[in-house]
């Protein structure tokens, strides 16, 4: 019998909050997808900033976009707390002169509220994420790393959140100060870095770092962000390949970006040309995310989610893909045609249409941008992270 819609949903079971029993049963856990990217193209984020003042001042707009994703089969949600450290929210200046930025601290007491209260309705995990200082740089000081993150964390262990992500670290040392740090607090510990094949800034492999985060603590261990879905699982292969061989036993997570960049330099999607403005004709398609999610699961990452670019469909596409293994669709697949009967019906009727009721269609098309004189690759400088995803 096939995988059926989640049609309701009922309030959670205190199991069903613990990521790490879930895990250990086998379960798929699917994150959440963009919130950054996508709330800056809905109106709510500045580009260039890229800070989460949204959840003081427009609390709806990501409630609604934290909802959109459990309907489409996240089993986490995550506070909108990217880049909430105090540190890092008054790094750039504000157009509006004289105008107050919210504390780390009031975001994150907003951003938790809104993650509760998609939980509570839909009983999904909810995720309190960090990520990166600024101070790192500045200073290299533990001390004053972890007194920074601190603030942050405090605010999301006082909300009693079920699972803690440190994410969108570029330094291993760094990221291993974060951990330790969490430690403390007695949470599951998922941790991903935005590196790519090459390893961090500091030229750390990609391996390595896998096995630091580990000993380090993290439950789980995986790369997010800045890179595409196959360059992404690339440095998760690494990364299994050395905690193999080091006998470490995370957990593997992948969130990569959603957009195409083989043509990418040491800094990911950030190098490209297109970034931010233009960079939609690089989006991946729905069955191009049900490929790269069959791939991430046969080399065993049970936690699959998105970063920049993920909309809430790319996540239903996962959910769709992994029906088999998780024993259900996502809420949203009653509006998708999962088995592509409805167009199955339309090309027998239109020739224009035709083949596109098979999946076979829509995995071997090439999708076109529409302008002529359009290039495949950008003319990278220093394209130092070109990949096999180019030749996909």
């Amino acid at each position: 019998m096939p995988p059926q819609e989640t049609t309701s949903v009922t309030p959670a079971s205190m199991d069903s909050k613990d990521i790490m029993s879930r895990l250990r049963r086998g379960e798929v856990i699917l994150g959440d997808g963009s919130y950054v990217v996508t709330l800056e193209k809905r109106g709510y984020v500045k580009a260039g900033d890229w800070t989460p003042e949204a959840s003081v001042e427009e609390p709806e707009g990501v409630k609604m976009l934290a909802t959109e994703f459990a309907k489409a089969g996240a089993d986490v949600t995550q506070t909108f707390t990217f880049y909430s450290t105090d540190d890092w929210i008054d790094t750039f200046d504000c157009s509006e002169k004289g105008k107050k930025k919210a504390t780390c601290r009031e975001i994150n007491s907003a951003a938790c509220k809104i993650a509760k209260d998609v939980s509570k309705e839909y009983g999904t995990i909810v995720a309190g994420g960090i990520t990166q200082t600024e101070i790192y740089l500045e200073t290299k000081d533990k001390k004053k790393v972890q007194a920074e993150l601190s603030k942050a964390l405090e605010v999301l262990i006082e909300n009693d959140v079920d699972l803690i992500i440190v994410e969108y670290f570029f330094y291993i040392q760094e990221m291993e100060w974060a951990i330790e740090l969490c430690k403390s607090y007695g949470k599951p510990i998922a941790a991903t870095m935005a590196i790519g094949p090459k390893g961090d800034r500091a030229g750390i492999s990609a391996g390595e770092c896998a096995v630091r985060m580990s000993k380090a603590g993290a439950d789980i261990v995986g790369a997010n962000c800045l890179f595409d879905p196959w360059i992404n699982l690339e440095t998760v292969k690494k990364m299994k390949i050395a905690l193999d061989a080091f006998n470490q036993k995370p957990y593997l997570m992948s969130q990569p970006n959603a957009y195409r960049c083989p043509d990418c330099g040491p800094f990911g999607w950030l190098s490209l040309p297109e970034f931010p403005y233009a960079i939609e004709p690089r989006q991946i398609t729905r069955f191009e995310v049900k490929e790269w999610a069959r791939e991430a699961y046969n080399l065993g990452v049970r936690y699959i989610g998105g970063c920049c670019g993920f909309e809430p469909y790319l996540i239903r596409a996962i959910a769709e893909e992994l029906a088999q293994e998780r024993g259900c669709l996502p809420f949203s697949a009653r509006k998708s045609d999962v088995d592509l009967s409805l167009w199955k019906s339309i090309e027998e009727k239109q020739v224009r249409h035709a083949g596109k009721g098979s999946r076979e269609y829509w995995d071997k098309l090439t999708p076109c941008t529409g302008r002529p004189l359009s290039a495949a690759l950008c003319r990278q400088p220093d394209p130092q992270i070109v990949c096999t995803s180019a030749l996909k």
